[in-house]
């Protein structure tokens, strides 16, 4: 065939769409890892931190530890540029199957506990605003569900720019904080101290690095960054260098105004503080900020999990009523529908909880931690079954840094079991249905080269 007649191949037709410039890829990064979640782990955090050190360094080590992560995902997505991200590393490296396992676990327990999550946020922070009773931080959680849930069966999204300027108003929130808290601050203000117990590490960095988490959705854009080889590791490196200074000095302004011990006793950190130096008309305004935020945060994760919804049932034929796209509303309904009820029912187990917020965490963070050490091995994988397939980028000191990703994933992965509740072993439980039903099901197999 002519050179001029040969169709570019799957990754040379995305790698042409490079349109994003540099700082695009580093403001779209800061604008995914930069969410709600800033307002919430800070007291969890503090309540298993044996002092404001300890504290503080988990904060370091979660920046350094997601940039080692981040350039381990680089590698994969500017190799393997197809859309699917998670999905399409997993399938290559080990098969349909585990595909399958991954997309049933995306449905029924990541992306379903970060809808719970998110909604406990605008709870306990609702809550703040106004108090229906001891239920309050569950109904509110259930009634975002409910609320995001209907929109998007209607067919009605958020626009980008109203999405952008959510994200806008949230980062200023953030440094908001760090200036009432570092300068504003009333020099008689009496910060609570920590126990000084023993430091629990392993549930400590399951909590961090949840709220450093979406770099690993940020770099599915490295296809479309201009030059992606020179910028988007320097991308990642210095957008998680920004976002690690900001988190520790948000978490300096919290111990400033509250102290250790105050951190723990508060769920709506980020509102007591404002409460303490702008009065109740601080915390009324850092309330509605951090509701805006995790809204905007829970609606855009329902929408993408809808998608991985819609997709196990075209790929699963025993599913196919939820793989129904509705043409009218322009949106996949069943699917929709599905994945409210099961956000619902989280929200409903977190009801019974002590803190509703940990749980949707618990429930969460094993499988999360599972699948992304699955990602780190099959970096291992697909070099040595690719070797002769052209990486625009390698990840530096191979293999010590995929080594360091695989044991830190490995670790959390223990530590969100061995230090956690009872949610966790439900999400476990829910991953294991999964499994199950491939004795019983095949999930329909299609050609790798065909995957778009």
């Amino acid at each position: 065939m002519d050179a001029r007649e040969r169709r570019p191949s799957p990754a040379e037709a995305v790698l042409s769409r490079a349109t994003l410039r540099a700082r695009d890829a580093f403001a779209i990064t800061i604008g995914i890892v930069v969410g709600a979640g800033i307002f919430r782990t800070p007291s969890l955090i503090a309540g298993a931190s044996g002092s404001e050190l300890v504290m503080l360094l988990a904060w370091v080590a979660g920046g350094a530890l997601s940039i080692v992560g981040a350039l381990c995902y680089a590698e994969l997505a500017t190799t393997y540029p197809q859309a699917g991200g998670d999905y399409n590393y997993l399938r290559r490296a080990y098969g349909p199957r585990l595909g399958f396992l991954f997309a049933w676990a995306r449905v029924s327990v990541i992306q379903t506990g970060s809808i719970a999550l998110l909604s406990f946020i605008v709870g306990d922070y609702m809550a703040q605003l106004l108090d229906i009773g001891p239920w309050s931080p569950a109904l509110y959680a259930a009634m975002a569900v409910v609320a995001l849930t209907t929109i998007n069966w209607i067919g009605t999204r958020q626009g980008t720019a109203v999405q952008t300027w959510l994200t806008v108003a949230e980062i200023v929130g953030v440094l908001v904080i760090v200036v009432a808290g570092l300068l504003l601050a009333p020099p008689d203000i009496a910060p609570v101290p920590g126990s000084g117990g023993d430091s629990a590490i392993g549930l400590i960095l399951v909590f961090v690095l949840l709220t450093y988490g979406g770099w690993n959705e940020a770099v599915y854009v490295t296809s479309e960054v201009r030059d992606a080889r020179k910028w988007m590791p320097r991308v990642l490196v210095l957008s998680l260098i920004a976002i690690a200074a900001l988190y520790v000095l948000v978490n300096l302004a919290y111990l400033r105004v509250l102290g250790l011990g105050g951190m723990a006793e508060h769920h709506a950190v980020a509102a007591e503080v404002m409460g303490r130096v702008f009065g109740p008309t601080g915390a009324v305004l850092m309330s509605v900020i951090v509701v805006a935020a995790a809204l905007t945060s829970a609606n855009a994760t329902l929408i993408t999990g809808a998608r991985s919804v819609y997709a196990v049932g075209r790929d699963f034929p025993a599913l196919d009523f939820i793989g129904r796209w509705d043409a009218r509303s322009g949106t996949p309904r069943a699917a929709i529908l599905a994945q409210g009820g099961l956000a619902l029912a989280l929200v409903g187990l977190g009801a019974f909880a002590r803190d509703g917020f940990e749980v949707a965490v618990e429930y969460t963070a094993p499988v999360f931690w599972l699948f992304f050490l699955l990602v780190g091995i099959s970096l291992f994988v697909l070099r040595r079954r690719d070797p002769d397939l052209p990486r625009p980028f390698r990840v530096p000191l191979f293999p010590v840094l995929p080594l360091l990703f695989c044991a830190t994933s490995a670790y959390l992965l223990y530590s969100s079991l061995a230090y956690t509740g009872r949610g966790a072993l439900v999400g476990v439980a829910v991953l294991g249905i999964g499994a199950l039903l491939l004795l019983w099901f095949q999930p329909a197999i299609r050609n790798e080269e065909s995957l778009p």
